[in-house]
């Protein structure tokens, strides 16, 4: 894509002030109305050849007949450019994250209630992506012999969860025998998820057959029982706030098409996958959703992954008009985002 021309102060204010104005009123913006509000006390006429240079530039257009103007995408871009690094929650913001968010220690929830939060601090659509297997990362395992043959097989995950199972054993194993083995998962798995867990021991045993000794028998059997099989954990999706774009959506057939695409949840995993790096550092803002999807072409997405230390839990992200309120949705989505990883582990 490439990228518009740079701009001078001046020409930098009044494109500020017109897709402010605009963000705010709807209505296509005149150089009589930005006189008004005394920008540098310039004249109608002086603004009008710098909205005139804007236009030139790609910045501005003007709709139908209309006197005024209308940012485009690219004015968008500018502007949101601008803006990153220099937006500050504001502290009502920042009160109603906090409540919402208060007290939560459980990853699922936390994405459930950060979809509701950022619909209403953003006005838009709140949306939060739990990771494909985020729940299914093993924190420890331990193995208790109950009777001949039998095993309590206990497996931990990094979100806290805790699932046991009675395992029936081919043979006897002592106590010592599922020490030893709950010791090696432990030490070389811890923070894998068990789909990987379970291809890298099988790998292993096949490879380091030649070389069996009793630590290997052991974890073949307990592996070949089922102890580190978990439940498939698939991503969760919690989507909010679809009925605030009623209001700023002009286009009812668009609106529609965007609601059944929130309907099937894969293809919001698809649209923030498309857009969303889990190695991304900062929030990133989209204006033009149109690669992925045509008919979200007048679409925004401000989106940031959420992780709990190195670990990426889900995305999390804001949806709504090119025509919204970018300080408020960016600054949320940050600030959940580092709040995220600040609550959970805590809670760990």
């Amino acid at each position: 894509m490439p990228q518009p021309p740079d701009i001078g102060a001046r020409e930098r204010d009044i494109l500020t002030a017109i897709v402010e104005t605009f963000i705010s009123t709807g209505e296509p913006v005149g150089s009589r109305t930005l006189a008004r509000q005394n920008r540098e006390g310039l004249s109608a006429a002086t603004i009008r050849n710098v909205m005139a240079d804007l236009a030139d530039a790609g910045f501005l257009e003007q709709p139908h007949t209309s006197a005024g103007r209308v940012p485009t995408s690219a004015a968008y871009r500018y502007y949101v450019e601008q803006l990153t690094g220099s937006a500050r929650l504001s502290p009502a913001d920042a009160n109603v994250i906090e409540s919402s968010l208060q007290g939560i220690t459980d990853p699922d929830e936390f994405m459930e209630r950060t979809s509701h939060v950022l619909s209403l601090v953003s006005r838009g659509v709140g949306v939060a992506v739990s990771a494909e297997g985020s729940r299914n990362a093993l924190e420890h395992v331990y193995f208790s012999r109950l009777a001949e043959q039998k095993v309590l097989a206990v497996v931990v995950t990094r979100s806290g969860l805790v699932r046991d199972r009675v395992l029936r054993m081919q043979r006897d194993l002592s106590q010592a025998d599922l020490d030893l083995a709950a010791r090696y998962i432990n030490e070389n798995f811890r923070g894998w998820t068990f789909k990987s867990l379970r291809e890298e021991i099988g790998r292993r045993l096949e490879q380091e057959r030649s070389e069996y000794d009793r630590l290997m028998q052991s974890v073949e059997q307990l592996y070949r029982q089922g102890a580190l099989e978990t439940e498939q954990s698939p991503r969760t999706v919690y989507v909010e706030g679809a009925s605030n774009l009623v209001a700023s959506e002009e286009d009812r057939q668009r609106l529609h098409d965007l609601l059944k695409t929130l309907e099937e949840k894969q293809k919001v995993v698809d649209l923030l996958n498309a857009y969303l790096d889990a190695r991304q550092e900062a929030v990133r803002v989209v204006i033009g959703l149109d690669q992925s999807m045509p008919h979200m072409r007048n679409l925004v997405l401000i989106g940031a992954p959420a992780r709990v230390g190195d670990e990426v839990m889900g995305s999390l992200a804001v949806i709504g008009p090119t025509r919204m309120d970018y300080e408020h949705a960016i600054t949320a989505v940050s600030y959940i985002a580092r709040l995220f990883d600040k609550i959970l582990n805590e809670s760990d």
